[in-house]
């Protein structure tokens, strides 16, 4: 096992609703305290421009110019999640070691091994002052996975940190 750290996990769903965050403390195998959870709604505007780039990403080849929508809605993503990160720094009880950022969806098509999320983590780093890890999707397609490779990891340390009594049955 290795020492705990405090991460800061970013979030903006399919739903583009808005940003959530949580902090948690983990050594990687079990979730050892939930912190507080944070968060910001988009409004109409940003909104509106999410749907244009999402438009705009069905027909983008990758390796080519971002289309406008898509470069407006990557600034506003970016700040929207700084504003959420300021918020989590001055709040937290907890000095925070690292950044989970998963950024905005606009393309995965996980059969073409194409991917594209919003949103630029080094500047998050750069404003935050702390370490910063994103590109997620791209890294598990690039492992074989489907570029969703949080969910199940995050669910196993949660049942890992469970008392005894509560963890699930084996079987007979």
């Amino acid at each position: 096992m290795s020492d705990p750290i405090t991460a800061l996990g970013l979030m903006s769903g399919t739903s583009m609703d808005g940003v959530d965050a949580a902090i948690l403390i983990t050594d990687g195998e079990r979730v050892d305290e939930q912190g507080p959870t944070f968060g910001v709604s988009y409004n109409a505007d940003e909104r509106a421009v999410f749907n244009e780039a999402v438009e705009e990403a069905r027909f983008w080849q990758p390796h080519k110019d971002r289309p406008p929508a898509m470069v407006e809605a990557n600034a506003i993503i970016t700040r929207r999640h700084m504003e959420v990160v300021e918020t989590a720094l001055k709040l937290s009880p907890f000095q925070v070691d690292l950044i989970g950022f998963h950024g905005q969806t606009v393309l995965h098509r996980p059969e073409r091994k194409w991917t594209l999320q919003l949103g630029d983590p080094a500047a998050l780093a750069q404003a935050a002052g702390v370490d910063v890890v994103g590109d997620f999707r791209l890294a598990d397609m690039a492992a074989g996975g489907q570029g969703a490779p949080f969910a199940p990891l995050y669910h196993k340390a949660l049942v890992k940190s469970l008392p005894l009594g509560l963890l699930p049955s084996e079987g007979p």
